[in-house]
C-alpha cells in the first residue's frame, strides 16, 4: 500500500529527514549537495511511502522572484525524486498534485529548475518554460544566470507573465535556480 504525506519541515522527525536525504543522494547519483538539501528545507514536503519505505520526496519552499518590477511570492519546487525501482507509476505526479494544491492557494507563482529528463513531465502538468533571461540578486548586485536559461519553468497562479522577459531570483547558497 502506498501512503502520501504532505507535511512541513518542522513536523518531520530526524529519521524521516535522514531517509529523505538518503533517497535524494541516491536518486541524484551523489550529485545532491548539502546546499541542495538546505534549499529543500523550511517549507512543505510530500513524501511517498510504500511498505514502510520512503520511495519519493518533493518540497515546496517560499522564495521571492522579481519580474516586470514586481516581487512575487513564489512557491519554488525542490528535491523531486522517486526511487529508481518505483518510477513511472504515478508517484511523481501524486507528489506534484499535493504541492501544486498548496502552491495555488498560497503563492502568486510557482517556479522550478528542471533536469533535462523531466522537461516533458512538467510541461504535461502546465508548467511553462521561461524563454527570457534569468538573473539573481547576489551579495554583489544582480548577476545574469545564463547557465540556468532553458531550465527554468513557471506556473502562473495569480499573475500575468511575459515569458520572454527577465526573471530575477533571490540569493541563496548553492544553485540559485
Amino acid at each position: 500500500m502506498t501512503d502520501l504525506w504532505t507535511v512541513h519541515t518542522a513536523d518531520l522527525e530526524a529519521g524521516v529527514l535522514t531517509a529523505a536525504r538518503a533517497l535524494l543522494d541516491d536518486a541524484f547519483d551523489g550529485d545532491f549537495s548539502d546546499h541542495d538539501w538546505e534549499n529543500a528545507l523550511g517549507g512543505m514536503h510530500t513524501l511517498v511511502w510504500e511498505a514502510g519505505e520512503l520511495i519519493g520526496h518533493a518540497s515546496l519552499v517560499q522564495r521571492r522572484l522579481v519580474h516586470d518590477g514586481r516581487a512575487l511570492r513564489t512557491g519554488y519546487v525542490e528535491a523531486v525524486a522517486v526511487r529508481s525501482d518505483h518510477r513511472r507509476r504515478g508517484h511523481g505526479a501524486a507528489m506534484m498534485d499535493a504541492l501544486e494544491r498548496v502552491l495555488r492557494k498560497a503563492y502568486d507563482l510557482g517556479a522550478l529548475s528542471a533536469a533535462e529528463d523531466a522537461l516533458e513531465f512538467y510541461a504535461s502538468r502546465g508548467w511553462l518554460l521561461w524563454r527570457g533571461t534569468s538573473s539573481a540578486m547576489t551579495p554583489s548586485g544582480v548577476k545574469a544566470t545564463k547557465e540556468d536559461d532553458g531550465s527554468i519553468h513557471v506556473l502562473p497562479v495569480g499573475v500575468t507573465l511575459d515569458l520572454d522577459g527577465e526573471i530575477t531570483a533571490d540569493w541563496r547558497s548553492g544553485d540559485v535556480w
